[in-house]
């Protein structure tokens, strides 16, 4: 498309922006002025030019042509995909042609191979087309970017073990055409076997096309902050931040790795494709850094703008932090729904740091909404509506009110009519409840509604083994003083002790060990939920058995975890649902918790109870939800705050230092009311009341998709 640019009558090139079938011609400093409309172009003047002008030929203007604004944003090309599945799946079938189209041409498909959480869906589906469809990994020649050093093959960490699990030992790849940097050379061959490995890649004939994650400091492979472009092959010492991430893996910082063999990002970029992936929100501001900031060292995925046949693939939460999904009306026209709207005037009040009720038109104007303006304004009217919108969110009745009090704040209450409700609060680990939700946990105890707790999973791996040793020791001497069993406490103790003092880093506990641990999160979770009011009949501990596996790595959620929590619903019959829809959390618990929620509720759709449920999802322990998002708010006073920082403090074995505190190193009590106290600030910036602290949610209406 061409359009025509003039300058308005104080001399300033206009801004010009199209939207339906319009172009809309306005003056920096707001000059009036009248638009022509046409298909392809604008000419604007003032009534006082047009009087002034009108006997006097018109000025030639300018034509060139339109830029794409999102191309120059995103400086790679990006794909988005609504869920990680669905990304998953196109890059292993853009892969499974590559393999089948070089097999007809009697040539070898050469990969590089990524490792970690994100490319396992793209090898599970590789493994099911193998298995299903016949695709044969015979032609198939693979170089994985990375490896732990030191590092055994057969270790729990090493890359090698966690290909052949997840892709070569299930495909007929031949032993011969796989490649992971080796971790077991002395340190005086290492320079060696890199000089090598880049040489097997070249006899290859180079990669055709190269797998990628990205980490929290921008590093591809372990490339970490300052990498040259032009770096190869070699051993690098890891930033403190990837150590810190890798820690779950490792079942503690102090026993990951310092160094690491990689690729060198001049390997990487001699790929004729890359395909860089990243799922969940964490990844969101990384992302961003990496398509839309500058290339720079520090981000060692930015040189990847320089590559002609790069592409990011990422889910919507991880495009999050992207100018489309922040502030799209900057890029392009938008269909402005309630959302968009509420959104946008939320971003600019923000970007502006004022109250919504004081943006302004020319506010609007200012700042690239002229849209929105022209289509839903004045500025007042679209002010009042969104700030009657957030302040319609906040309730200090979480479970709706009885008869009584439903004429305190005016506002209708969905199911108010049913009080006092049945409620179920489903905790992924043993103390999500209290720290994500907790202080609403506590409004829906106090306010008389029936509550439930249940906790999916033991959480049995989180407790440090120390803890496991003290209370081995006090079952001992509690026996040995009341004369209960002493012989088998003091054997049981002498197993713990024996076992867990010889135990390596990233070994699997033994069966009494992990019993003793999920009994330790147990005790805390009674204990948090009496902080809170809750009866020990009220808390259901389920196990899921897709969690008890010992190991950070799960199963797949199964039928067995579904039925579970189907027949926990059934029984329960609630007319709320609270569940965890924090997908931050990096070892993917909360997902696989939320899948097997949102899989049970699709099952008991047609139930008769299920006609008066509603589900909600809340955040906290690893993010939390925009403004814009909320749909109930849940203030809480300074005495809440209180007593939900003291329900959190009953779970010690989380106390002080988290075995697995993922990239925050805050504990989880301080970023809890760190979060909610920064929501309540939002809040009252945004001209609402000033409340200690706000606990979100968000509404699901079964749109969101079940992966399982």
């Amino acid at each position: 498309m061409w359009v025509d640019y003039k300058l308005s009558p104080c001399h300033e090139l206009t801004y010009i922006k199209r939207f339906t079938e319009r172009h809309v011609c306005i003056c920096p400093h707001g000059v009036a002025g009248w638009k022509v409309i046409h298909k392809s172009k604008v000419t604007m003047a003032t009534q006082a030019e047009q009087r002034n002008t009108a006997s006097q030929p018109r000025t030639p203007m300018t034509t060139r042509p339109a830029v794409d604004p999102l191309a120059q944003r995103e400086r790679i090309r990006v794909r988005v995909f609504p869920y990680s599945t669905d990304a998953t799946k196109a890059v292993a079938d853009q892969i499974a042609a590559l393999i089948r189209k070089r097999a007809t041409e009697g040539r070898n498909c050469v990969l590089g191979l990524a490792t970690g959480n994100t490319p396992v869906g793209i090898y599970n589906e590789l493994v099911r087309m193998h298995r299903d469809e016949g695709l044969s990994f015979a032609n198939v020649i693979s170089f994985n970017l990375d490896e732990y050093y030191p590092m055994q093959p057969h270790e729990l960490q090493s890359y090698v073990r966690f290909m052949r699990e997840h892709l070569f030992d299930l495909v007929d790849i031949p032993p011969g055409n796989w490649h992971v940097p080796d971790g077991t050379l002395p340190i005086e061959q290492v320079n060696d076997f890199c000089a090598w490995y880049e040489e097997q890649i070249a006899a290859a004939g180079g990669i055709d096309i190269q797998l990628l994650g990205i980490g929290r400091t921008g590093h591809i492979g372990f490339n970490e902050p300052g990498s040259s472009k032009e770096s190869r092959t070699r051993l690098i010492t890891l930033d403190r931040v990837t150590r810190i991430d890798a820690a779950s893996d490792f079942f503690g910082q102090e026993h990951v790795p310092r160094r690491a063999i990689t690729m060198g990002v001049g390997t990487i970029l001699s790929a004729r494709n890359v395909i860089m992936l990243a799922f969940g929100e964490h990844k969101a501001p990384t992302i961003a850094k990496a398509v839309e900031g500058e290339i720079s060292s520090t981000v060692a995925a930015s040189f990847l703008q320089e590559h002609p046949n790069a592409e990011v693939v990422i889910d919507e939460a991880a495009a999050d932090s992207l100018t489309r999904y922040t502030s799209p009306w900057l890029l392009a026209p938008v269909e402005w729904d309630e959302y968009k709207v509420r959104k946008a005037v939320i971003w600019l009040a923000r970007k502006l740091n004022k109250a919504i009720v004081k943006l302004t038109d020319h506010d609007y104007n200012e700042e690239g909404l002229q849209d929105l303006l022209a289509e839903r304004g004045p500025a007042y009217n679209i002010n009042i509506r969104v700030a009657r919108h957030l302040q319609s969110t906040v309730t200090s009745w979480p479970g709706g009110k009885p008869a009584d009090v439903q004429h305190a704040d005016g506002h209708a209450h969905t199911k108010d009519h049913i009080f006092p409700k049945r409620v179920l609060v489903f905790s992924p680990h043993p103390d999500d409840d209290v720290i994500s939700m907790g202080g609403t946990l506590i409004r829906l105890v106090d306010q008389k509604h029936e509550v439930h707790v249940a906790y999916q999973t033991s959480g049995n791996i989180a407790v440090f083994d120390d803890d496991a040793i003290r209370f081995a020791d006090f079952v001992t001497e509690f026996n040995t003083h009341f004369d209960v069993s002493p012989q088998r406490a003091a054997e049981l103790e002498s197993h713990v002790e024996q076992f867990l003092r010889n135990k390596t880093p990233g070994q699997v506990d033994s069966t009494e060990v992990q019993t003793i641990k999920g009994m330790i999160r147990r005790g805390e979770a009674r204990a948090a939920g009496r902080a809170c009011g809750l009866t020990d009949d009220r808390l259901h501990f389920m196990d899921l058995p897709f969690y008890e596996t010992g190991r950070v790595k799960k199963k797949p959620l199964g039928e067995e975890d579904i039925a579970m929590v189907v027949d926990l619903l059934r029984k329960i019959r609630p007319h709320q649902i609270y569940a965890a829809g924090d997908l931050s959390d990096p070892h993917g618990t909360h997902r696989v918790c939320l899948n097997a929620v949102l899989t049970a509720c699709r099952r008991c759709e047609q139930d008769d109870w299920f006609a008066d449920c509603q589900v909600w999802l809340y955040r906290g322990a690893w993010h939390e939800w925009g403004p814009h998002e909320i749909e109930m708010a849940v203030p809480l006073s300074p005495h809440e705050v209180d007593r939900k920082r003291t329900a959190i403090f009953k779970h010690q074995s989380q106390k002080d230092r988290a075995l697995f505190p993922g990239p925050d190193m805050r504990e989880f009590w301080k970023r809890a009311e760190d979060r909610n106290r920064d929501t309540a600030q939002l809040y009252d910036k945004l001209g609402l009341a000033e409340y200690e602290a706000i606990e979100g949610f968000v509404r699901w209406r079964g749109d969101s998709k079940v992966v399982w």
